[in-house]
């Protein structure tokens, strides 16, 4: 075991309830439990409905969980603030999104939301994002919405990147993408993760990905982990039915997660 490593997220016996169509009550996540080391890159894998994209919402604050404790650096998150928790822990859509105006002004939006003064063009907050997400400086002036769908998603990481924090969650983070510039991101996201010592979280309906560039993985279904380990050893050598059989159908790792 690599002792260099901390644990940075925690999850203790998480579930979360949501809504049906019918407002009835529906259970989306049972009993989780989970954690996160920095400099290493988690993926959730598992069926669409799962509650995989929900999962990492609630490491955010984007909702709370009905049962259970999650921690990020040994603090319970229920008693941050939401705004430090997200400075802390950054959340990049499966959609990438680009708010009006250029890319600079998109890499300057996090500090304007704060009320904050943004760095300069030229500052070496700039310059250091730019790098890690592998984006010409050319395109600072470029209008954000004009790019393409790759440059957008490298645009989102690096938006995320610059208030500095020490976990990254990735919703999908190839979906829309082709496989060259899936490839080209998947080793960008790697090379961030150690570069900053983050740990990376990436909810993924992409084994190809989650091969390329994952060391742990978990495997979700109906809200609960079924299985979870190294990844190379989880996905070559599947112990449960569940995961045999996910693995078996790759024709239903498409479309949008709950």
């Amino acid at each position: 075991m690599d002792t260099s490593k901390s644990e940075i997220v925690r999850l203790e016996r998480v579930s979360f309830s949501g809504r049906n169509a019918q407002g009835g009550s529906v259970l989306l996540l049972a009993d989780v439990s989970l954690s996160a080391k920095s400099g290493e890159i988690s993926a959730i894998i598992g069926p669409s409905g799962g509650g995989k994209s929900t999962l990492i919402r609630l490491i955010n604050r984007l909702a709370d969980p009905s049962e259970g404790r999650i921690e990020v650096g040994g603090t319970d998150i229920a008693a941050m603030d939401p705004l430090q928790l997200r400075r802390l822990v950054a959340l990049v859509p499966q959609k990438p999104f680009m708010f009006e105006g250029t890319v600079l002004d998109n890499l300057q939006m996090p500090f304007r939301y704060r009320h904050e003064a943004p760095p300069a063009g030229q500052s070496a907050e700039i310059a250091e994002v730019l790098a890690l997400a592998r984006l010409d400086r050319e395109l600072l002036e470029r209008d954000a919405r004009s790019l393409s769908l790759g440059q957008q998603q490298r645009v989102g990481v690096a938006r995320a990147l610059i208030t500095k924090p020490q976990v990254l969650l990735l919703d999908e983070p190839t979906s829309a993408l082709d496989r060259r510039t899936s490839d080209a991101l998947a080793a960008t996201l790697r090379e961030i993760c150690r570069g900053r010592s983050l740990a990376m979280i990436m909810v993924t309906h992409d084994l190809r990905l989650t091969e390329k560039v994952a060391d742990y993985c978990f495997y979700l279904e109906a809200g609960r982990i079924i299985e979870q380990g190294r990844a190379v050893e989880l996905l070559a050598h599947p112990a449960s039915m569940e995961l045999k059989r996910f693995l078996s159908e790759p024709s239903d790792q498409g479309g949008v997660d709950g």
